[in-house]
């Protein structure tokens, strides 16, 4: 299917929607395919986006506005999902920059998620015990408008990312504690394979850490990165896993899943995270559509994050409420494989914390009570003294598992 994005579909089919708006700018398929060929032809510009979009006045004035916050940048490739004349689409509310990012609201923070206070050298993070994040660029293919680290990235925001490689090496030899380092930034699959090979050479001679992770949007943005050179340089560093980031299903392209089962032929196992966002992926049928395809593309889903309090972001932020339904709508009405975990990312550096609907109903040292995803109730007998509970102590009455 070659067809210019409508902004109308569920996003169930996968579609091929170039060369869209470049279809008379001249580009051939030979360059429509190369990589640098779209990173040089981002979109980043009012102007540009003029030529192809009605804006409204809140988008208008967002983009004046970008500079001096995160940068606007899209690909062509995933511009062409982007609809002229609809404001209020999925995709175009999480590239588009608007005048609500503006907006300052209590619970924003330009740190959320207290990485550099966990920062013991530059580019390193090492918040959990056993594996630190280690930021290498600050640059990637396209701007999403709720980007946790846009104090960070894209070269305008408050702050600049300086990751000094050589002392992050010389931490992790000394760390042997840290068994799995994830490279994430920015997006690291903008840098050249050299660069790529290099770095992971580095870190695989490291004896202590067990297992490399990417993190990247690349493979959504810029599918025609993922070419089977990029994928036979990464084979070389298993076990390396990645985590991509879908939020919508109709980023899930044709090229995007070629691109996809690229990576998963190379024996690269692949996660996917989305973000719950207000007026685009906070419904059930949404989410579920999203998952079911993201397993065709041989993909599992990972984790749905409630959106950080980043600065700007209010306009995008749902309630955890939402997050809990969806997940209720999916845990026992889809396979196991396609429901994600619900997390929210403490503020301040509290890391991921589990966010589940209620299934334990009552814990004693006797028994755990507790419903399926029909609401059936049921008692599950409880071995050892341990004085743990798991769910509040209130007065217990047999009838719960009759109700």
């Amino acid at each position: 299917m070659n067809a210019f994005a409508s902004g109308n579909g569920d996003g169930k089919e996968f579609a091929s929607h170039a060369p869209g708006y470049w279809s008379r700018d001249g580009g051939t398929p030979e360059l429509w395919n190369d990589w640098k060929w779209q990173l040089k032809n981002r979109v980043t510009t009012l102007a540009q986006l003029e030529k192809h979009l009605t804006l409204n006045e809140e988008e208008r004035s967002g983009v004046l506005l970008s500079g001096d916050k995160l940068a606007l940048a899209i690909t062509p490739h995933f511009f062409n999902l982007v609809p002229p004349n609809n404001p209020e689409d999925p995709i175009r509310r999480q590239m588009i920059p608007r005048i609500e990012e503006t907006w300052t609201s209590p619970y924003d923070m330009a740190d959320p998620c207290g990485e550099d206070s966990h920062m013991p050298v530059p580019g390193l993070v090492h918040r959990y015990p056993d594996r630190v994040l280690f930021l290498v660029t600050d640059r990637c293919a396209s701007y999403c408008r709720y980007c946790t680290r846009s104090r960070v990235v894209s070269g305008v925001g408050e702050q600049e990312l300086h990751t000094n490689f050589e002392e992050a090496f010389r931490y992790l030899e000394k760390h042997t504690e840290v068994r799995d380092v994830l490279l994430s930034g920015g997006d690291p699959l903008i840098f050249s394979d050299d660069k790529i090979d290099k770095l992971l050479s580095r870190l695989r001679a490291i004896k202590h850490i067990e297992f490399l992770r990417i993190g990247t949007r690349v493979p959504i943005f810029l599918p025609q990165r993922i070419t089977p050179e990029l994928c036979a340089v990464l084979s070389k560093y298993h076990p390396l896993w990645m985590s991509v980031h879908v939020n919508h299903p109709r980023e899930l392209t044709i090229e995007v899943k070629e691109a996809l089962e690229r990576l998963a032929n190379a024996g690269i196992p692949l996660g996917n995270q989305s973000v719950l966002l207000a007026g685009v992926n906070d419904d059930l049928e949404t989410m579920k559509i999203l998952v079911h395809k993201l397993l065709i593309c041989r993909v599992r889903p990972y984790y749905i994050y409630q959106c950080d309090l980043i600065n700007g972001s209010s306009h995008l932020r749902t309630s955890v409420a939402k997050g809990i339904e969806i997940i209720e709508g999916l845990r026992g009405h889809t396979t196991g494989y396609a429901v994600p975990q619900f997390v929210i990312d403490a503020p301040g550096g509290g890391g991921k914390v589990p966010i589940n609907p209620g299934y334990i109903l009552y814990h004693d040292n006797e028994k755990i009570v507790i419903r399926n995803y029909e609401g059936k109730i049921f008692e599950y007998p409880e071995i050892g003294n341990e004085n743990v509970q798991f769910a509040p102590q209130r007065e217990y009455h047999d009838e719960y598992l009759y109700s």
